[in-house]
């Protein structure tokens, strides 16, 4: 058998892995051992791990993502959730369909804190849904709100994903981070925008608030938003004018949330030490996706598979716009079946040679294939998101619902990709200015 042949079966090996449910980093690291030490015998397969997980975890870039996923549980044990959310629903409660605008402003703002859509997710299941239910809105309309605003989380600075993306590529992750600000903004919009669209076209879906709140009430509800805001700002400020690492800002964000935890909760009530496992769980899980990812991405370059699959598309004759139909495509059906940090560890030794090949911005590729993730993590039958609502909600509504629900939604994120191809400075003119 050739190499390139032990190539193409172990990818074919790992997808039927995948679908028989095995842990993402045991088949990653599993299929790639075995086929190099078929083309290369055992000796070279040993030392091709070492020169592979060492390199990785000793890494200063990996640093980045305890600070990001630590400063989200602080943000939590703060309450900062239900400050947002109270404080969206006293200012856009009003507006057709407010409480969901309120759960999608509140989710856009906790996720720059958070960094996790599962986690956002989760908690605005919790804060916003029965709140909705109760106002009459359709619960199906409701928990896809949540559940595609969740994902805004990997996609507005600080995101873990957006480093694990600049690991395995080798990109810069600074200018990855900042290039997530302007995306994640207009996406967040497009959610309203669909919000308010089927709040007016079918109000029984989302009726309009009775409640009124005076100014000064609107203006107390942002006591805790304000020093978020602030912490926000100066993480990313220091990023763009280049006073901060990716690590520090993440340390800066990390202490900053712990010190308002601490003075909303008590010392007993951050539960540091649960914040501290919890974090190093998360972390290890990340860590073990990637160093899998990038024993594959050897594999599949030494079995000839990411050279033959990028002769094929580049100098097979397709128009680009035709190969970037064919990756997004890909990214689209992978998502349906696994989570992102995994999407992303196993799609990219192709997909990221491919497209930097037909001249794309590693940094503008890096935020459309977040995008897709993002989409991918809401998408049936899989749609990771979609299942962590309904786990979060219990009997409010059943996953059907939520799929359906979640039709609008698709044409607001089919637009999001379509202004990142057709305008690709809305990722890049940020980085270029730092």
């Amino acid at each position: 058998m050739t190499d390139l042949a032990i190539g193409f079966a172990g990818c074919g090996v790992l997808l039927a892995l995948i679908l028989l449910g095995a842990p993402i980093m045991l088949a990653l690291t599993g299929v790639a051992f075995g086929g190099i030490l078929l083309m290369n015998g055992f000796i070279p397969s040993i030392s091709l791990m070492g020169t592979v997980i060492y390199p990785v975890v000793s890494s200063f870039h990996f640093s980045a993502i305890p600070m990001f996923l630590l400063m989200g549980f602080f943000a939590i044990r703060a309450g900062i959730g239900d400050d947002l959310f109270d404080a969206c629903t006293k200012w856009f409660g009003r507006l057709p369909g407010g409480l969901a605008l309120a759960s999608t402003g509140a989710t856009a703002a906790f996720g720059a804190a958070s960094g996790s859509s599962v986690g956002t997710a989760t908690l605005f299941t919790k804060l916003a849904l029965p709140e909705m239910v109760r106002r009459g809105y359709d619960r199906g309309f409701s928990a896809a709100s949540i559940a595609i605003a969740g994902t805004l989380a990997v996609l507005i600075p600080p995101s873990a994903l957006i480093v694990v993306y600049g690991i395995l590529t080798n990109a810069p992750i600074g200018r990855l981070l900042i290039a997530g600000i302007v995306p994640g903004v207009i996406f967040a919009c497009l959610l309203a925008l669909t919000i308010v669209t089927v709040a007016w076209l079918q109000p029984h879906k989302a009726p309009p608030s009775k409640e009124t709140y005076s100014l000064r009430e609107r203006i107390y509800s942002l006591r805790m938003v304000g020093p978020l805001a602030l912490v926000i700002f100066i993480m990313l400020g220091g990023l763009y004018a280049g006073v901060f690492t990716p690590t520090e800002s993440g340390a800066v964000g990390a202490f900053a949330t712990f010190i308002m935890a601490l003075v909303r909760q008590g010392p007993f009530g951050v539960r540091l030490g649960y914040s501290l496992i919890e974090t190093v769980k998360l972390t290890a899980m990340i860590f073990a996706i990637i160093i899998g990812g990038l024993i594959f991405a050897r594999f599949l370059a030494l079995s000839g598979v990411s050279t033959f699959t990028q002769n094929l598309l580049v100098n097979g004759g397709l128009d680009p716009w035709a190969i970037v139909a064919i990756v997004t495509l890909v990214y689209l059906l992978l998502g349906m079946l696994m989570d992102a940090p995994s999407l992303l560890a196993i799609s990219l030794p192709i997909t990221y040679p491919v497209m930097m090949s037909l001249g794309y911005h590693p940094v503008w590729f890096g935020v459309y294939v977040i995008v897709l993730a993002e989409i991918g993590a809401v998408t049936p039958p899989i749609g990771l998101n979609c299942f962590v609502v309904k786990g979060a909600a219990g009997n409010l509504v059943k996953l059907e619902q939520i799929f359906v629900g979640l039709i609008p939604f698709f044409f607001a994120a089919v637009a999001m990709l379509g202004l990142l191809l057709t305008f690709p400075e809305l990722v890049l003119w940020l980085p270029s200015k730092m």
